[in-house]
């Protein structure tokens, strides 16, 4: 008999182990050829309504078949001690760059500093974790385009904000912004591809683009030109049809609903998807107030440990005529949903009813002033000893608030600090739901149907969203940019260690 060789003493062995690390290290595709015929081929007799019924199936297919499952990957926390602000990472132009940007449902224009903005003007460097500042410059990108005032999105921005506008047909078409807290942003508006993750199966995603019009800010002033909590921009998610999710939506790319899930432990980062939310099951979900400016539900009530806390009957003049009636209705309070707020925002007289039925838990508590936070020392655990806040909102939805919601630590030890702050005197938003309220839940903003849900959900593990391309239902997991190199690296190394595992044991098999 002839010596046999390595490749003859392996066999089929040598088959398997190259498909184990094929497996592991590639995502091969091949061109298949399937026999077809027509599904009616050789029938007699179908009926002119099953045809009907066929083409009716046929056709919502081909009007659902380009909406994505997208998947946006998210960072940061809501802790006020640190910088206090949701982030993700999208991709413009062409070539494509990383823009690191803040996510927020209390606005809709979609913006990012460019490189016209100088550095006394705009932030040049973060010291958030994992970020880097990115000026936009369209000139290198193929892709960019100045939007005129001849063009339509000029023309809707002017009538979204209600404002006349100057502008002259080939002019370039401006704007400025200015948001609740002061902060401004001016520029003009361009046109370029975006880049974004659409599911392509579970917790696996592909890459995707669309053509967006965008701010490009060559002027900021503010707090978020601060390094602790300096981004490139800011992405609104709003319900106005200039935000990135309306022209997405309208390009046929994406559903016109999405969700988030905010993980305010010490880990940070969450859960942001676009799409239709199939797991969890949403458990309660209240109606958007219509012809408001933002994501507005009514509130109907609050309890405090379950002592229910008075609502201002008409909010002296600040919730009047909100329903555009004296009816009974304008009775009603109404509360914003807006991420892009870090704590819970309320009128003084409410603030601080719900303060003082919380603090009277513990009422040997020396209370302290830090910055424009109400501190105190407290060392046991506060979910056993303060009271879970419960708001009630119309159509019987209910929300709970935990004390390690509403509460946090600043850097000293032991030392806790509530969230609940006093709304500014004459605010036409005087309830303000921030990120201490919505984390920790999955919160689903459905505008097909006009409605807000949630349920409690621990944000550090996934969902599932259904991709209407595909059909399927697409586990979206958990992202922290701020360890997206150090998850690189672990994913790396499992790789590495399972072909070499595998490699082991055939070099086993050989030596048998």
């Amino acid at each position: 008999m002839e010596p046999r060789g390595l490749g003859d003493r392996l066999g089929g062995s040598v088959v398997l182990l190259v498909v184990i690390v094929s497996a592991l290290v590639v995502n091969v595709s091949g061109n298949l050829v399937f026999p077809v015929s027509h599904k009616f081929n050789g029938r007699q007799g179908a009926s002119l309504s099953e045809l009907k019924s066929h083409d009716d199936r046929r056709h919502a297919r081909f009007l659902g078949a380009t909406q994505n499952a997208i998947d946006v990957v998210l960072g940061g926390n809501g802790h006020p001690s640190e910088n206090g602000l949701y982030y993700a990472k999208l991709g413009i132009g062409n070539p494509s760059h990383d823009y690191y940007v803040q996510v927020d449902t209390g606005s809709d224009v979609f913006w990012v500093m460019c490189s016209e903005c100088s550095k006394d003007e705009c932030p040049t460097s973060s010291e958030i974790k994992g970020v880097n500042i990115t000026l936009y410059d369209r000139k290198s990108s193929s892709t960019s385009k100045v939007v005129t005032c001849n063009d339509n999105f000029c023309d809707l921005v002017n009538k979204q904000e209600r404002q006349e506008s100057d502008c002259k047909a080939n002019e370039t078409c401006n704007f400025k912004l200015t948001y609740g807290d002061g902060e401004s942003t001016s520029g003009y508006y361009v046109k370029d591809d975006m880049q974004f993750q659409k599911a392509s199966g579970n917790s696996q995603t592909s890459n995707s683009s669309g053509s967006v019009v965008f701010g490009c800010t060559t002027k900021k002033s503010g707090a978020k030109n601060n390094p602790n909590s300096a981004v490139s921009g800011l992405i609104g998610f709003g319900q106005a049809n200039s935000s990135m999710l309306s022209q997405l939506v309208a390009a046929g790319k994406a559903r016109n609903k999405f969700a988030h899930c905010l993980d305010n432990t010490k880990q940070g980062g969450g859960i942001w998807a676009i799409g239709e939310v199939v797991e969890p099951k949403i458990k309660n979900t209240s109606p958007i107030v219509p012809n408001q400016d933002h994501y507005n539900v009514v509130l109907e009530k609050i309890e405090v440990g379950g002592d229910v806390i008075e609502l201002p009957k008409s909010g002296g003049g600040v919730f009047d005529n909100l329903f555009g009636s004296s009816s009974a209705s304008d009775q009603n309070n109404m509360a914003i949903f807006d991420s892009g707020t870090t704590l819970a925002f309320l009128p003084p007289e409410l603030q601080e009813q719900i303060v003082k039925k919380i603090l009277a838990k513990e009422p040997g508590l020396e209370l302290r002033t830090s910055g424009e936070f109400t501190c105190f020392e407290f060392s046991k655990k506060v979910d056993e000893i303060f009271p879970i806040v419960k708001f009630s909102f119309k159509n019987s939805a209910s929300m709970w608030v935990y004390p390690h919601d509403y509460l946090f630590t600043l850097k000293e030890d032991d030392k806790w600090c509530h969230g609940w702050m006093k709304s500014k005197p004459g605010s036409k938003t005087s309830i303000i739901l921030g990120d201490m309220i919505l984390s920790n839940k999955v919160i689903v903003y459905d505008l097909e149907k006009q409605v807000i849900g949630w349920t409690d959900h621990n944000c550090s593990s996934s969902i599932k969203v259904k991709d209407d391309q595909s059909g399927s239902d697409y586990s979206v997991q958990y992202h922290n940019l701020a360890d997206s190199d150090a998850s690189s690296l672990r994913l790396t190394m499992s790789i590495v260690l399972l072909v070499t595992a595998a490699a082991t044991a055939m070099l086993q098999m050989i030596s048998i």
